[in-house]
């Protein structure tokens, strides 16, 4: 069986001798070394200044919304997991959408300003299988509008743009590192902002709002464990190695199927972290026959983002005609490290006796 993506993993003995640092004294949570450990090497990697390591990249959404005090309506991707709308729903705030851009799948920036009423008060975009947002044109709207501006960066570990990572803009920005993700701990995520003081608000969020005995504001359980931390550590210094084996599944893919599918768009300032291999096909039809081909041989791609959220039946319906179209025709091919050159070959035989 071929799966979309399989989890990256060191060696075993690698990961249990970091381990056996926390192992030894007894403290396997409550921000071990492990864990400020990791923090640290985080922050060097990607060049920010304040970055906290979480339990997964959904709770770091709802910190940032909470950090920014954000109560009323968020400018947001329909084209995304459906996380980004159901944490802007969890916080009791209300999503706008606000349509995808044909050539990078990430939000419109060029419709956000039509969207922004008395009532905005964030952009939550997300930047798409690690494409950036236009962060140029969203940072001016927001600072035109007075409004707080957050990035689910949960594919953009390893993205750079115009040299910095894709984590690295924005008032708040946000990643994921569950297992399926180019980098991970197995479970987990981090929030990153290189303001101090919201960088401490969201410090004491992560730990039920207090620090020792002193409590001083609401919180939530958003730690995670030296068991997590010892795999991050165990998969950062394997980084470079991970986007390269990607980086030759995509060209391999590219050099096969360009002709027979399109691809949203990589600008020419990105460097790229290789996280999905997604392709557009004309029509859902299409991508439905392909679909039912690759899985009669036991592949499975992804439909990755289905459905548009807009159409998500507790959301009052908006019409998002480029999101919805995409949707139904997107389709993330396997890629990982190790993936076999004749498993790549078998998919793209079987796309090409499929596509007309």
């Amino acid at each position: 069986m071929i799966n979309v993506t399989k989890t990256y993993l060191p060696e075993f003995e690698e990961y249990a001798a970091i381990l056996k640092r926390a192992w030894d004294k007894a403290w396997i949570t409550n921000n071990g070394e492990l864990v400020q450990e990791l923090e640290s090497n985080l922050k060097k990697y990607l060049g920010v200044k304040h970055l906290w390591f979480t339990n997964n990249g959904t709770v770091v959404l709802q910190m940032a919304l909470k950090s920014l005090n954000i109560t009323k309506e968020v400018i947001t991707t329909p084209f995304s997991y459906v996380a980004t709308t159901n944490t802007i729903l969890w916080e009791g705030c209300q999503p706008v959408f606000v349509d995808i851009d044909p050539s990078s799948f990430c939000i419109n920036a060029d419709k956000i300003e039509a969207a922004i009423t008395k009532n905005t008060q964030a952009i939550l975009a997300t930047h798409v299988y690690g494409i950036p947002c236009d962060v140029e044109k969203i940072k001016a709207i927001a600072g035109k509008y007075n409004l707080k501006v957050i990035y689910d960066g949960a594919h953009a570990f390893g993205s750079e743009y115009k040299g910095k990572s894709l984590l690295s803009y924005g008032d708040i920005s946000t990643c994921s590192f569950h297992a399926t993700k180019i980098f991970h701990t197995v479970e987990g995520g981090c929030i990153i902002s290189n303001d101090d003081a919201i960088s401490r608000q969201l410090f004491l969020f992560r730990q039920f709002g207090h620090s020792y005995d002193d409590y001083l504001t609401i919180g939530i359980n958003g730690k995670n464990s030296e068991f997590h931390a010892a795999m991050g550590l165990c998969v950062l210094p394997q980084i470079d190695f991970i986007i390269e084996q990607r980086r030759k599944i995509v060209k391999y893919y590219d050099d096969k199927l360009s002709q027979l599918i399109s691809k949203p768009v990589i600008p020419d300032d990105v460097k790229y972290n290789y996280s999905y291999y997604p392709i557009c096909f004309k029509n859902e039809q299409q991508f439905l026959k392909v679909q039912s081909a690759l899985n009669d041989q036991n592949i499975f791609p992804r439909r990755y983002f289905y459905p548009s959220l807009n159409t998500l039946t507790y959301i009052q319906y908006k019409k998002m005609p480029v999101s919805e179209s995409i949707a139904k025709r997107v389709m993330c091919l396997p890629i990982y490290v190790g993936l076999a050159k004749k498993s790549m070959k078998q998919i793209c035989d079987i796309i090409k006796a499929n596509v007309s």
